[in-house]
């Protein structure tokens, strides 16, 4: 008997000026299965699932839904096959409330008046089964990005798709909200809806899909089944080498204290408190510090009020003996203080300029790179060329790429190139991995410790528990805009950071 597929992709081939995304590539997925897309940071994943959404058209190749050949021209026709997408950068529009960006493109009217109530029933109903728990009255820009990500969802829910396809859905999570995003992907799987799942987090595939399929570098390399592979076994085939899961590094040897933070407040812009309640701590030079946190604890607010991206309105922070607490950002950044943003999109990069523009969007008035207030354009292009070389950067163009047009793991790395290669005397580092596969991930690891090995500070913020844990000298919890624990990742579990990131406990004497 002929297998059950819902959907065939058949020698799909995708070009775009100077690479081709996907070149003859086959994904065939079952009825009622999870079926994970593994692989690189630009290896063509997110490429082939617009070509099912109709984002794309392909030059080659044709799809199947139900054993019969389809076209699809634009994501109407997808929504019309029972195809749904959550895009990795989430296409919400902010002020609009939950239920107006469900409704948005498919709203219910009865003789030309809009039934809003018809529509809130069936968000509430569809929240309610699926254990969604999503206030349809609040307003998207006020709410957390997981809670966003559910809009998303219910979004395809709304719209009755039966074909759901997930890009890179865990990459902006908390680890809790990772758990429950795979409790509702099992909830979906025994309704009978067929999945697609992005990712490079190898462990979670092992845990929720029944299938993977590899791309490497625009080609397919193979599909296995879940139960019959390992994690090695996975990386090898996306990777095409071993990799360590594993931070190398010899114990810290602390020097001067670099950044002095006293008794800092931020204010909060969601609700009456203060987000950072009268915090103090010191990095010094040579380790590496973590903040460790569950999403909305108030480290977001602490490394604005640090890089000057938010006024605070108490305390102080000195940085290298100096008090920088009303200094202007470039300031910071021209004392030594490099920054890689939690918003890449928002903090990180001019989206519309090409990559060499952004490689020196804060040095571009450097001797270097200008003359009588002219660029040096050949002087841009060899830096830009050098970073793209040594960190990695994989883009269409090079350094004449427009930076929307890359990868999300890719913008990543050019950020992180940009801010390490400025020789910072403090690295604040905020999910610096977000978004990168195993092997980038590896090598952006090296990287931060080589330079804490090099005498610099490093404060690192990640909501990944194993980052925490293998990268940090010191790790310090924050709940509810206080710090709530000092602990030694050597001395420590995991389980017992989740008590204090929970609330649970508070060590004494600490702040």
């Amino acid at each position: 008997m002929a297998e059950d597929f819902v959907i065939e992709m058949q020698h799909i081939t995708k070009e775009f000026p100077g690479i081709k995304a996907n070149d003859d590539i086959t994904l065939q997925l079952r009825r009622g299965e999870v079926h994970a897309l593994l692989g690189e940071n630009g290896a063509g994943k997110s490429t082939l699932m617009s070509v099912l959404f109709g984002l794309y058209q392909p030059e080659k190749g044709i799809i199947k839904k139900d054993g019969k050949e389809v076209r699809i021209k634009d994501p109407n026709d997808a929504n019309d096959l029972g195809i749904g997408m959550v895009h990795q950068h989430f296409k919400l529009v902010e002020c609009f409330s939950v239920l107006d960006n469900i409704m948005l493109g498919v709203e219910p009217c009865k003789g030309g008046f809009l039934q809003k109530d018809v529509a809130r029933k069936k968000v509430v109903a569809l929240s309610e089964k699926y254990g969604l728990r999503v206030d349809p009255d609040a307003l998207v820009s006020e709410i957390s990005v997981g809670m966003q990500q559910r809009v998303e969802i219910l979004k395809m829910l709304y719209r009755d798709n039966e074909i759901l396809i997930f890009d890179e859905p865990t990459a902006v999570l908390t680890p809790q909200e990772i758990e429950e995003l795979m409790e509702i992907m099992r909830g979906f799987k025994k309704e009978g809806k067929s999945i697609l799942f992005i990712t490079h987090k190898l462990n979670e595939i092992m845990e929720v899909a029944d299938r993977c399929t590899v791309l490497r570098k625009g080609k397919g390399i193979g599909t296995v089944n879940i139960a019959d592979t390992t994690k090695e076994e996975l990386s090898r085939m996306m990777v095409g080498r071993d990799v360590q899961f594993e931070v190398e590094k010899v114990p810290a040897k602390p020097g001067e204290v670099v950044l002095d933070i006293q008794d800092m407040v931020v204010p909060s812009k969601v609700h009456k408190n203060n987000a950072v309640k009268g915090v103090s701590f010191q990095v010094r030079q040579g380790e590496i510090v973590c903040l460790a946190g569950i999403e909305g604890n108030g480290q977001t607010e602490l490394i604005y009020g640090l890089t000057g991206l938010e006024k605070i309105t108490g305390g102080k922070v000195l940085f290298q003996g100096k008090d920088i607490t009303h200094a202007t950002i470039r300031e910071r950044s021209k004392s030594g203080m490099s920054h890689i943003p939690e918003d890449r999109h928002k903090h990180g990069l001019v989206l519309d300029y090409t990559l060499e523009k952004n490689m020196v969007l804060q040095r571009y008035w450097e001797p270097e790179f200008q003359h009588n207030g002219f660029i040096r354009r050949d002087a841009v292009r060899r830096y830009s060329d050098r970073l793209i070389r040594e960190y990695d950067v994989r883009s269409s163009q090079g350094s004449e790429t427009i930076v929307r047009g890359m990868s999300g793991g890719n913008q990543q790395k050019a950020i992180i190139a940009r801010e390490i290669d400025r020789d910072p005397k403090l690295l604040v580092a905020v999910q610096p991995t977000r978004g990168l596969d195993v092997g980038a991930i590896e090598n952006v690891h090296k990287q931060i410790v080589a330079q804490r090995d090099a005498g610099k500070a490093v404060l690192l913020v990640s909501l990944e528990l194993d980052e925490v844990m293998n990268l940090s000298d010191r790790i310090l919890v924050m709940y509810e805009g206080e710090i709530v624990g000092e602990f030694d990742p050597r001395t420590t579990t995991v389980q017992e950071l989740g008590l204090y990131m929970a609330g649970a406990k508070k060590q004494q004497g600490v702040q």
